[in-house]
């Protein structure tokens, strides 16, 4: 009897190590099947532009002529010739900076006030601060556009009450890009606060009761408590803020357009100028920007890939 069930068992699990790699085999093949739509969809409209790119970089052609004169690096010298791709090349790195400090350090204050478990309808709040980010941003520029005229705009109308009337914060060259800034912080103000949040969540509640008990104020807990054990999260968030603030063609485009006089201009617009706006488009001209461009943002990508593993690094000591 027992040699009987022995035998049985030894023939249900030959079975099964003979089943196990069919049905293994099976299940990526699924796997793929349901993949496959995505995997040709991206390989389409991200991997092949891309690298349609880097050939339309070397060539002279408008978009419409079938024929594509090969001009080598031609279009990379006249994109590094161009005063207006440097003004750009400026104009985003200027956009950068009114908007990375200011984002990065009003979010942390925010987040440390929405973190409090004591804070009264703590989810509505949290929730108000996110709802501009899952708001269209080209709608958002359009409606700002209006809210900001300076004709018949209700802002214009409120500070001409006060003595300010014909603030032009649009078409002033000097007003335009800290303009944006401002509504751009203001649009993406909850992606970055909830970084924050999660953060923040990684400390333990006990150290600040601790920290009470021995007497700390609220600056020496933020300095010697809060402060050393965000540092990780610091090099992080400031990185992705950094990555992010380049792709805002939408916004930007939408509010003014690069004026006033290319004031606003940032390198995304000047791509689509001379790719779709120009009056013979310039697709050679416009790629070899694109790539300066990528070149760009890759070297943010090496900085973000650096700051992850400085986080791990420096939370590995923490512990």
């Amino acid at each position: 009897m027992q040699l009987s069930r022995r035998q049985d068992r030894r023939s249900r699990s030959a079975t099964a190590a003979v089943d196990r790699p069919r049905h293994g085999w099976q299940k990526t093949t699924w796997i793929w099947v349901f993949l496959l739509p995505t995997v040709v969809l991206y390989g389409l409209y991200t991997i092949y532009p891309i690298i349609a790119s880097y050939w339309y970089s070397l060539v002279e052609w408008n978009g419409f002529d079938s024929g594509q004169k090969f001009v080598g690096l031609s279009n990379y010298r006249e994109v590094f010739a161009d005063p207006l791709f440097w003004n750009s090349f400026k104009v985003t790195l200027l956009f950068m900076l009114l908007v990375v400090p200011a984002r990065v350090l009003l979010t942390l204050l925010m987040a440390m006030i929405l973190n409090s478990p004591k804070l009264p309808l703590i989810g509505v709040l949290r929730s108000a601060f996110f709802i501009p980010v899952v708001t269209t941003t080209a709608i958002i520029g359009v409606v700002m556009r209006f809210v900001l005229d300076p004709a018949s705009g209700p802002v214009s109308s409120v500070l001409a009450k006060l003595g300010f009337g014909g603030v032009d914060f649009l078409g002033d060259q000097h007003l335009a890009l800290p303009a944006a800034a401002v509504l751009y912080i203001w649009k993406f103000f909850g992606v970055t606060m909830i970084y924050w949040l999660a953060a923040l969540q990684t400390i333990p509640y006990e150290l600040y009761e601790a920290a009470r008990i021995d007497g700390a104020g609220t600056w020496q807990i933020f300095r010697h408590i809060t402060l050393p054990m965000l540092k990780p999260f610091l090099i992080i968030i400031t990185v992705l803020t950094i990555e992010e603030t380049f792709h805002n063609f939408d916004l930007m485009y939408t509010l003014t357009s690069g004026g006033p006089y290319f004031h606003t201009e940032i390198i995304e617009i000047y791509i689509y100028r001379w790719a779709f706006a120009a009056p013979i488009p310039q697709l050679g001209h416009a790629s070899a920007a694109a790539v300066v461009f990528g070149l760009l943002v890759a070297i943010v990508g090496a900085l973000q890939l650096w700051a992850l593993y400085t986080g791990r690094r420096l939370r590995g000591e923490q512990r």
